[in-house]
């Protein structure tokens, strides 16, 4: 719940999401007995039973996995820009510039990660002291790069050395792991185009051939409702893959 920046105790994000999971199932309930009532007759019951069970099940396990889909969203947003952040903190830190007038630097940029520095600037101006409020964004942060960065700052401030240099170090590091990311990616990206080819080309082209010529020789009755149904499954095999490479992308900008 910290992680994810949600202003609610964990019991009151039960209660929330149990509330909202009955009234989402009650309204699926009501819906299919609208929708099935006469067609269903005397099953009508333990069917409406299992669409309230089942829709209770389903809406409450996805407003439970919310926050997880949140942090998932706040790792991406800093781990696309971590690198620049950084370099922008070691070009400032190097120029002169005090850690503070540093960060408050970063919370004025026009990058996404600006808010992230924010977040810690407010914390310092409202009284906590730089080493803690540095310590807290790095114990509820999303990303491990951007907390090997504050790991880092901090270590340099409590041994007394130069923070510049830790600094370098760990963005050398974090850019050696983003090379290695997109190498990753690139031979995954291979080898689920030669999959698309199979599955997505190749497959549905010469399956509807035959089919048509199979078809042809027992003199079978093709309706066009299987023509539709062959083309929403290519259309679901399209989007599939579609979304599977963007989840496979890396989190950075190229």
């Amino acid at each position: 719940m910290r992680i994810a920046h949600l202003a609610k105790s964990p019991e009151d994000f039960v209660k929330d999401n149990l509330k909202k999971s009955l009234v989402s199932a009650a309204f699926f309930s009501v819906f299919a007995f609208l929708g099935f009532s006469r067609a269903l007759g005397i099953m009508v019951v333990p069917v409406l039973i299992g669409v309230f069970i089942l829709s209770f099940l389903l809406t409450l396990i996805f407003m439970m996995n919310t926050p997880k889909g949140i942090i998932s969203r706040r790792r991406k947003e800093i781990e696309r820009e971590v690198l620049f952040s950084g370099r922008f903190l070691l070009v400032k830190i190097e120029s002169g510039s005090p850690l503070f007038n540093s960060l408050i630097d970063a919370s004025k940029s026009f990058n996404v990660s600006s808010k992230y520095f924010r977040e810690i600037v407010h914390d310092i101006e409202t009284g906590t002291p730089i080493e803690v409020a540095l310590e807290r964004c790095r114990e509820y942060n999303a990303s491990e790069k951007f907390k090997k960065i504050l790991w880092q700052i901090l270590a340099a401030m409590k041994t007394g050395t130069e923070v510049t240099d830790a600094l370098r170090s760990t963005l050398r590091s974090i850019a050696n792991e983003q090379m290695i990311e997109i190498k990753a990616y690139g031979k995954k990206l291979n080898s689920l185009m030669l999959f698309y080819m199979v599955v997505a080309c190749i497959v549905p082209s010469l399956g509807v051939s035959l089919f048509l010529i199979i078809a042809s020789f027992l003199n079978l009755a093709i309706p066009k409702s299987a023509f539709f149904a062959a083309l929403f499954g290519l259309f679901v095999v399209q989007m599939t893959f579609i979304i599977m490479i963007r989840a496979s992308r890396p989190t950075m900008e190229l």
